[in-house]
């Protein structure tokens, strides 16, 4: 390198983006992801100890991918080439396989190779890494946004040990941006800005975990603000809203406005008021709600407020819980929309959940009474020399698949604790347990 590559280069670095700017350059400067680089957890150990197999880092945009591997890059004693998947191609693989054979044969040194979105390959460009992965040509190290178990060849994910990167916490985002505003060497402290902590607090919840997308928004908002009377830039909650493109809502996830919302929107669903169950929902998603949540308060009130008056609510509720978990935002919020609207529209019962109430209650302050003899079970050798379950009589062998017997204990036959409600499938219901007990 001359001394005009290496100015060009300096100056590159000094106006690079800030998130390029502040990326941790060692493990210890690295926010967030102690579940897979904590210091007793594998990943952490293979580094230092430079005896990195191949891996796949997965997790969503601005989790620290990339980060994971420029700090191997600059740990490692191998050679490190990086290409993105979505501008690279096969001959651009050949010549990093053909210099990491070179490095190897002449040096003894291994490559690894990272690959930025490697679900962007084809099948074709992966099985083309294959034997090179197998043979330790190359270290594989690819990074990825999409579940690898759906969009990487088996036999690259057989050869790989897969990390999941998680959203970054609320604190994490909060540590990065305190960093930026004040990092005088690589971030921008020598603007002389301050942020304000409302602001700030708005910014990593606003973020959603992604750290790129905070750094993002302070950088324009430094760039941006005009300075105050006291010769300083001051980061102020509407100055952060403009910057991330995100209104304010009064949304405090942690705070009472967190729970009036839900109650809000639990009491929508239960009251059969879809458009305000849908902007309760709307707005929790814009507040930056995790789907997991929601979806588990929809569950919750498809059996505990719809139950047997519409038996499929609740497979509609499970279905977009598994459905948003494996889709992730921004799809997730069709599918919430769709079983919100199902669970709201949908005929209503409690009585599933009054039933177990009410046995509940009975369990707990009433005497517990053996179980009837002829129910009890009678398979294990002796239990019919003890006479277990003499007397039972088999639904099956009689009309309707029926027979009137004692099933509860002795001092609760007569006690009701299901009462189905004359009202959507549980009419039915109610109409067949009658007609059941007349016959």
């Amino acid at each position: 390198m001359d001394l005009f590559d290496y100015m060009r280069e300096q100056k590159q670095e000094k106006e690079s983006p800030l998130a390029s700017r502040l990326r941790p350059a060692k493990l210890e400067e690295v926010v967030g992801q102690q579940h897979i680089i904590g210091k007793d957890k594998l990943l952490y150990r293979a580094i230092l100890a430079d005896k990195l197999s191949s891996i796949i880092f997965y997790g969503p945009p601005g989790t620290g991918k990339t980060t994971l591997a420029k700090v191997i890059a600059n740990t490692t004693s191998a050679e490190f080439t990086q290409i993105n998947a979505t501008s690279a191609g096969k001959k651009d693989m050949e010549e990093v396989v053909r210099q990491a054979k070179d490095s190897q044969g002449m040096y003894g040194k291994k490559t690894i190779l990272f690959i930025d979105e490697i679900h962007r390959f084809h099948k074709g460009q992966q099985d083309y890494l294959l034997p090179f992965v197998e043979d330790g040509t190359v270290i594989l190290i690819g990074a990825t946004t999409e579940n690898p178990y759906f969009e990487v060849n088996g036999a690259l994910l057989s050869r790989s040990v897969i990390f999941e990167l998680k959203p970054l916490t609320k604190e994490d985002i909060r540590a990065i941006l305190l960093k930026a505003v004040n990092d005088q060497e690589k971030g921008m402290g020598s603007y002389h800005a301050r942020i304000d902590e409302e602001a700030l607090n708005f910014l990593a919840d606003a973020a959603n975990g992604d750290a790129r997308a905070a750094l993002t928004a302070i950088e324009l908002g430094i760039l941006t603000t005009p300075r105050a009377e006291d010769g300083q830039i001051h980061i102020t909650l509407e100055v952060a809203s403009e910057c991330i493109q995100k209104r304010v809502v009064q949304y405090d996830k942690s705070g009472d406005n967190h729970y009036d919302n839900v109650s809000a929107f639990i009491k929508s669903m239960r009251g059969s008021d879809p458009d305000a169950a849908v902007y309760y929902l709307a707005k929790m998603l814009y507040a930056g709600e995790d789907i997991k949540f929601i979806a588990r308060r929809i569950m919750i009130c498809a059996s505990e407020d719809v139950g047997n008056a519409d038996p499929q609510a609740l497979t509609v509720a499970v279905s977009a819980a598994q459905a948003v978990e494996r889709i992730g935002m921004p799809e997730a919020q069709i599918i919430l929309s769709q079983a919100v609207t199902y669970i709201a529209g949908a005929p209503k019962s409690n009585a599933a959940c009054l039933a177990i109430q009410r046995a509940m209650e009975t369990v707990k302050n009433t005497r517990t009474n053996p179980v009837p003899v002829h129910l009890q079970d009678s398979h294990y050798p002796g239990a019919r020399k003890l006479g277990h379950g003499k007397g039972y009589l088999y639904a099956h062998d009689f009309p309707n698949h029926y027979v009137k017997q004692q099933y509860l204990p002795e001092g609760l036959q007569d006690v009701k604790f299901y009462e189905p409600v004359e009202h959507g499938y549980e009419k039915q219901i109610c109409a067949y347990l009658k007609f059941l007990r007349e016959e």
